[in-house]
């Protein structure tokens, strides 16, 4: 993943939480500056973590009523879930294995 995308995903996640990127390194245990350097693309420490971890963001993105939307692909979403082994994220694997299943 690029450091540009890395920076974009971080930003996107963060303001879409409502957290400033203190609040933000608060909750990581990390520094406010190293959220910074993230997301002004100083750093690529996010993308190097994300393609060692093999995951690499295919946003979907489409259309509603002029509304561009943008979300991550099945695939990294089964990924990330399956890599964090909770049971919850294996039932939702499971879940979506089975609505791929039906959808041929």
């Amino acid at each position: 993943m690029s450091e540009d995308t890395a920076a974009k995903v971080l930003r996107e996640a963060r303001t879409r939480a409502g957290l400033t990127q203190r609040q933000l390194a608060e909750r990581a245990h990390t520094a406010q500056s190293v959220v910074a350097r993230i997301e002004t693309g100083t750093t690529d420490t996010l993308g190097r973590l994300l393609e060692v971890a093999d995951f690499d963001l295919h946003a979907v993105a489409f259309d509603v009523f002029g509304v561009r939307l943008e979300a991550a692909s099945l695939d990294d979403i089964m990924r990330s879930k399956e890599a964090a082994g909770r049971p919850q994220d294996r039932q939702d694997v499971e879940i979506i294995r089975e609505m791929l299943r039906r959808r041929g």
